[in-house]
């Protein structure tokens, strides 16, 4: 496995992703195109890419960041069979070394179906563990999400 850093997805990394995102994120935030998906990602602003690549040169892993509200926010899709393999852990140290601040929305429970039928395990866990600290006031009530808000702040800086 290994790691590519991009400011922009090549369309080729992107339809894997667009896939990725679809197979591991709930099914409720499925995106039903790839120009529905380029849509979302275009109105994201100072964006930045980190794919996980197998052997095959497939995306296994994506982690992105961008600007929104004077926040660096970012998100992590890893293939689900690449779970508790230590890939998230290092995404994450990457993305901490280049920035002072991370803000990202977490599903808090396991009631959300994958595309497969599969319930989708909330990741919460694994940010408490990488340095993250949930932010009970802040929470996404939406029809599709229903998420908390963590923060990772570098104590350095």
């Amino acid at each position: 496995m290994e790691f590519i850093q991009r400011t922009a997805l090549l369309e080729p990394e992107k339809l894997e992703v667009f896939d990725l995102w679809n197979n591991e994120y709930p099914d409720k935030l499925s995106f039903n195109s790839i120009k529905e998906f380029d849509a979302y990602l275009n109105e994201l602003n100072e964006q930045s890419h980190l794919l996980l690549i197998n052997q095959e040169r497939k995306v296994k892993g994506w982690y992105f960041d961008f600007k929104r509200d004077n926040e660096k926010w970012f998100a992590i899709i890893l293939d689900s069979k690449l779970h508790g393999k230590g890939f998230g852990t290092k995404i994450l140290e990457l993305a901490k070394q280049k920035e002072n601040e991370l803000n990202g929305w977490v599903i808090d429970h396991n009631k959300n179906k994958k595309k497969n039928g599969e319930l989708y395990i909330s990741p919460l866990n694994f940010y408490l563990k990488n340095g993250f600290r949930k932010l009970t006031a802040n929470r996404l009530e939406l029809d599709k999400i229903s998420a908390v808000k963590v923060k990772w702040k570098n104590v350095n800086s």
